[in-house]
């Protein structure tokens, strides 16, 4: 399958090299719905910590650099050699094995390991250095609760739910404080979560799990529907290579549509369904299906799964 390309406003993912890796240009991560810009004043001389130097950990990285931070200015640490050489290459910062180097140095601490390396790694860090910089938690799953246990009291955390797609630059991330983060320390997360793409704040955390089961799982739903697509398709007699491209940009398309027009989905969905005509034979099976309602399902399955998680 060719590479996507950049469209003429900058809105298309399209991958663009850097070093050995390829990361895709953000998704209007410096518009707001309204058409507005949001400048990157909240990110002029941050220095930003990265525990955990993994895929996600380098994607918001280079979404930083590529917003304006120095990558001088970025620090990473992580126990696994590749890791960190694969972050000082895909990013152009310094990484290291000593995460109190990194909180010590830092404005900003990213929490980006496995939610069960969490407890260990912070129990393992001095309290006098953790109380200073701003920590933004990706870890999915790990509540307030537990990191602000794990923290000094009153240090300021935030916990989001990201998407995979932030590894191209096009992800969707909903985050929550703790109390403890004031006005400008918010302004401060919404600039580095928008490094990877677009961010909502969540007014209660209990809707995190909600989130995990729409957005966190939802590219596992989105490619399932892609690979059905183009297996459709070759089922009609189009060659494999073309069914997927087919498959893949009709999603990436009707999903730009979306966003751009601002239409309701059912609106856009009439457009392009003609009286007596293909589209609505086919909605008709889909409906038939019962395509809709294992979408709610999925949904409700996962976020109960997120729940019993976090509640052990």
């Amino acid at each position: 399958m060719g590479a996507l390309r950049v469209g003429p406003h900058g809105f298309v993912p399209g991958w663009a090299p850097r070093g050995a890796t390829y990361r895709a240009t953000k998704l209007q991560a410096t518009t707001r719905m309204d058409g507005s810009q949001m400048g990157n004043s909240a990110l002029d001389g941050l220095r930003v910590g990265f525990l955990g130097c993994g895929a996600m950990a380098r994607s918001l990285a280079g979404g930083l650099v590529d917003s304006g931070v120095a990558a001088s200015r970025i620090l990473g640490s992580d126990p696994f050699e590749a890791a960190r050489n694969q972050f000082t290459e895909a990013v152009g910062a310094k990484s290291t094995t000593d995460n109190a180097e990194v909180v010590a140095g830092s404005d900003v601490v990213i929490l980006a390991v496995k939610p069960g390396a969490v407890a260990g790694l912070l129990a393992d860090l001095d309290a006098s250095i953790c109380e200073k910089p701003l920590w933004i938690s990706i870890a999915a799953g790990v509540p307030l609760a537990a990191l602000q246990e794990a923290l000094p009291a009153g240090a300021r955390v935030v916990r989001t739910m990201p998407n995979t797609p932030a590894l191209v630059g096009a992800g969707s991330t909903a985050w929550f404080p703790a109390a403890t983060v004031g006005d400008e320390e918010a302004g401060r997360v919404e600039a580095v979560l928008r490094a990877a793409g677009w961010c909502w704040r969540a007014p209660n955390e209990d809707l995190l799990d909600a989130v995990t089961g729409l957005s966190g799982s939802g590219p596992a739903y989105v490619f399932l529907i892609i690979e059905a697509l183009a297996d459709a398709g070759v089922r009609q007699g189009l060659p494999r290579d073309a069914s997927q491209e087919l498959a893949v940009r009709t999603v990436l398309g009707a999903a730009r549509l979306a966003l751009e027009t601002g239409q309701h989905p059912g609106v856009l969905k009439d457009q392009v369904t003609s009286p007596g005509g293909t589209t609505i034979a086919g909605l008709e099976r889909l409906e038939t299906g019962g395509v809709r309602a294992a979408l709610y399902d999925a949904v409700a399955a996962a976020t109960q799964r997120s729940r019993d998680l976090k509640n052990g």
